[in-house]
C-alpha cells in the first residue's frame, strides 16, 4: 500500500487531463481550503456516492499508560473530523 502525497496527486491529475500542474495545484488547494473553512464553521460536507465529512465531539475519557497501567490519564473532550464513506466508495473498497 502506497502513500499518495498532494504533490503526486497533482502530477497524476495533470498528466491524465493534460493540464499545467500549477493550475491543478491551485484548484486542489482552493478545494482543500474551502473544505477546511466549511468544517471549521461546524458545517457538514456531503459528496454523493463519495462520502460525508462532519465535525463530531469526542467525549472525555480515561486512558492508560501502556508502560504503567496503574496510572490513569484523563483524555479531554475534543472535536474531530469524521468521514463516513458513500455507497460507491464502500463497494470499491470492500
Amino acid at each position: 500500500m502506497a502513500t499518495i502525497t498532494k504533490k503526486k496527486l497533482i502530477q497524476n491529475i495533470s498528466q491524465a487531463r493534460g493540464l499545467h500542474p500549477n493550475d491543478v495545484r491551485n484548484v486542489i488547494q482552493a478545494f482543500l481550503d474551502a473544505m477546511t473553512d466549511t468544517l471549521s464553521n461546524g458545517d457538514r460536507l456531503e459528496f454523493r456516492d463519495f462520502g460525508v465529512f462532519e465535525v463530531v465531539e469526542r467525549k472525555q475519557k480515561i486512558g492508560r499508560n501502556p508502560k504503567n497501567a496503574h496510572v490513569p490519564i484523563v483524555i479531554p473532550a475534543r472535536k474531530a473530523v469524521k468521514f463516513t464513506p458513500g455507497k460507491k466508495m464502500k463497494k470499491k473498497i470492500l
